[in-house]
């Protein structure tokens, strides 16, 4: 796949997700509710609505579609994901955290609404993840939508992303670097946990093989690992503008990462061998032609610009 239809694919999946994701974050109260006050909806909507790679639910969305399942599901499915990732940015950008005023290009969240109101967001953003999966409209099996929900929450929390904010928290403070094998495990719960179950949502949703969902899940992985690398190196050579957020900051909170470990080189040497373990998966996964989205996905995960 070139470049150019892999750039339309990513364009036309990530159109169909904003749609998704402006129907669950609607200004008018839903069956069941009561109220969306219009505050706390607005600041949802700045956090989620406001651009982005849509990398995460492009991937459950194609890793669906590669193993047969082109429905709404899917698309269900993604923009829950979606929703945890833009908790997790309001909550990285807070001043107790990463303290960023900029994230896309524009004021963070709590910038644009004040740190109260932009924990509130987060928080909801996270319950409205749950809410998506556990409705029979994503999946009409319950099992499969226990499944979806039990995934996401340990990705997402203690054992990933959040652990893994912590392990970074814990790394700004310590007094000696952490090894490459250390830096790994923590990228990989606080970044690759949730690609990675990106890839397994839709492995799930299209009741993928054992053999098949192993591949899929190894191929999540990697390019949870690739994604990172990548974000690192692109922290240590881009700017501001082009990134749309605060570049070359790793260096100066003293973030363990492994441009630091490595070098920009040996970086990258580890980039491309895990686009090429990405790559194999999908082979050992059985897709054939199927595939060459999920192939083109770990190639774009290492080049992109921003």
């Amino acid at each position: 796949m070139n470049e150019s239809t892999f750039a339309a694919r990513l364009a036309e999946t990530g159109a169909a997700i904003e749609l998704e994701l402006e129907i669950v974050l609607g200004a008018e109260p839903r069956p069941g509710e009561s109220a969306r006050p219009a505050r706390l909806i607005a600041a949802m909507r700045y956090a989620t609505l406001g651009g982005g790679k849509r990398l995460r639910p492009f991937l459950t969305v194609e890793t669906a579609r590669a193993l047969g399942r082109e429905d709404e599901g899917p698309r269900r499915a993604g923009a829950a994901i979606e929703c945890v990732h833009a908790y997790s940015l309001i909550h990285d950008d807070l001043p107790a955290m990463d303290d960023d005023d900029l994230r896309r290009g524009r004021p963070t969240t709590h910038r644009a609404f004040g740190e109260a109101t932009a924990i509130l967001a987060g928080d909801a953003l996270q319950a409205l993840a749950f809410e998506i999966l556990a409705d029979p409209a994503t999946d009409r099996n319950a099992e499969v939508r226990a499944a979806l929900c039990a995934g996401l929450a340990r990705a997402a929390g203690l054992a990933g992303m959040v652990g893994g904010q912590m392990l970074d928290l814990d790394a700004e403070r310590s007094p000696a670097p952490l090894s490459v094998k250390e830096i790994e495990r923590l990228q990989a719960m606080k970044t690759g946990a949730l690609l990675r179950f990106s890839v397994e949502a839709g492995s799930m949703l299209a009741g993928a093989g054992a053999k098949a969902s192993a591949a899929l899940l190894a191929y999540g992985r990697a390019t949870g690992a690739a994604f990172q690398i990548a974000d690192d190196i692109l922290d240590a050579e881009s700017d501001d503008a082009t990134l749309g957020k605060r570049a070359r900051k790793d260096a100066g909170r003293n973030k363990a990462t492994l441009v630091g470990a490595l070098g920009v080189e040996g970086a990258r040497r580890e980039l491309a061998r895990l686009v090429d373990e990405a790559t194999a998966a999908v082979d050992a996964a059985g897709l054939g032609s199927a595939g060459d989205v999920l192939r083109a996905t770990a190639r774009f995960v290492a080049t992109r610009k921003k």
